[in-house]
């Protein structure tokens, strides 16, 4: 049998993404949290936030609610405690989806009810194009995982087709990119960023 995103298990992608997340966090400093991000809504601290406080939402999700209880936004977390944060969202995240039977249990999601699957899916595409969005912000030369970045590409490309951009769908259009150009860069264009 064929495995595409579709039919995959992608927690262990979406852990991996979450890994290089905190990676990420490890390295922020507090002088750092206002700069801007490609994520252009967003200032690094927010973004944060929104990471943060969209894998509460995916845990709120795994536990069998309905996406819209949640915001994807975290409370109030100190300059220096982003990463203590994020590990106590990620222990939260790994228990609500360790039952093997949620991958198939439909769930509400932000755009609709679907599979346990394709939800967690898309937070791996989530979780990796905000990791780009990041290491951008901080403009230290980290080193972000291709590997990852392929996978959610091959999300992207499956769920958000170029047509489908603006109004409720909460990504800019593709731009255009190099065809020799890296495949962070490749996915960040395809949801419409700008480097």
């Amino acid at each position: 049998m064929t495995t595409t995103p579709a039919t995959q298990d992608p927690r262990p992608q979406l852990f991996l993404a979450l890994d290089q997340m905190a990676k990420l966090f490890a390295e922020i400093t507090p002088d750092q949290l206002d700069r801007p991000t490609p994520c252009t809504e967003f200032t690094l601290r927010q973004l944060l936030s929104h990471v943060v406080g969209a894998i509460h939402r995916l845990t709120y999700m795994g536990e069998g609610g309905p996406a819209e209880d949640v915001a994807p936004i975290t409370g109030n977390v100190p300059d220096d405690g982003w990463s203590a944060a994020l590990g106590r969202a990620r222990t939260r995240v790994e228990a609500a989806w360790a039952d093997d039977a949620k991958l198939d249990r439909p769930t509400l999601a932000p755009w609709g009810e679907v599979p346990g699957r394709a939800v967690l899916g898309g937070y791996v595409m989530e979780m990796v194009t905000h990791a780009w969005d990041i290491a951008q912000a901080l403009g230290t030369g980290f080193q972000l995982d291709d590997a990852l970045a392929h996978t959610a590409l091959v999300i992207a490309e499956m769920v958000l087709p170029a047509e489908r951009r603006g109004g409720p769908v909460p990504f800019g259009e593709v731009r255009p990119v190099d065809p020799d150009a890296d495949i962070h860069t490749r996915l960040a264009a395809w949801l419409g960023r700008t480097a």
